[in-house]
């Protein structure tokens, strides 16, 4: 019989970082058909935050990751694995992401790598995080989600030029023996049935970089805007209703629900749906 302490994973600390440009509803205006009005009823979005065109994914990563680490209190010699979520990373395949913010932070000989989950990107890089301390094998884990979205948005579309902005998100999780600090539970799902909804159709093995890529703007960020969000309701609904049920917890006894902030209708049709 084991007489070792279970171990818990806990958050440590979170970090932030948004660009300093801003790009409001009314320059939107200036460079698609579109109005304040429109897109504030529909999204409830008034300005969304752009990197500088010599800003890119790994340096807003690195910003919002080094605030992380120094409100954990913590060296960046004590990180033992750095994970990144994100759609836009510098490179197309390689080096990942998480290798270059890790170069930024002085951060070397241990494992970093990227994971793509695009919305749920931060939820999916928890239970990594979950998975790597509870099992024993790290201690302190950086996680990152950072996106420059704007290097994909084509600013001719409205129905994505609206919703994208660029900015990062950090979080430092560490290992505990008390388990009121630990997660009480994560829940991510996947179904690629839903895969034309969104995505970027090239580069990629299925288009490689061409002419024709070009030409047909297939580099850019596709959606399909009501099928989406039709989705998006539907899920985060079911799944919050899942793991509520699951650990015997009242929607009522919830006091912040902090969900994926795409879209203000989303979020306002979800929380009443749970009360």
């Amino acid at each position: 019989m084991s007489l070792t302490k279970p171990v818990y994973a806990a958050f440590r600390s979170i970090g932030a970082y948004i660009p300093e440009k801003i790009l409001s509803n009314q320059d939107l205006e200036k460079m698609v058909e579109t109005t304040d009005e429109w897109i504030t009823k529909r999204t409830g979005i008034k300005e969304r935050h752009i990197a500088a065109a010599d800003e890119y994914t790994s340096d807003m990563g690195a910003k919002a990751a080094d605030l992380a680490i120094k409100r954990a209190n913590i060296s960046s010699d004590e990180i033992d694995l750095v994970l990144c979520a994100t759609v836009t990373p510098d490179y197309f395949n390689m080096p990942s992401t998480a290798c270059v913010i890790s170069d930024k932070l002085g951060i070397h000989n241990v494992q970093a790598f990227d994971i793509s989950a695009a919305c749920s990107g931060f939820v999916y890089l928890l239970t990594l995080a979950k998975a790597f301390i509870e099992s024993g094998m790290k201690k302190n884990i950086l996680i990152v989600g950072a996106e420059k979205f704007s290097s994909i948005v084509d600013y001719a579309d409205r129905s994505t030029c609206i919703l994208f902005g660029d900015g990062a998100g950090a979080a430092v999780i560490s290992a505990t023996e008390d388990k009121e600090e630990g997660f009480v539970d994560i829940h991510a799902s996947a179904d690629g049935s839903y895969a034309d909804f969104l995505v970027t159709p090239a580069p990629g093995a299925r288009n490689p970089a061409s002419q024709k890529v070009l030409d047909e703007g297939l580099q850019y960020v596709q959606m399909k805007g009501n099928e989406t969000f039709k989705l998006a309701v539907k899920t985060l609904t079911k799944d919050v209703k899942e793991i509520l049920e699951k650990n015997q917890i009242k929607s009522e006894d919830i006091p912040h629900f902090i969900p994926h902030q795409a879209n203000y209708r989303i979020i306002k049709a979800v929380g009443d749906a749970l009360n």
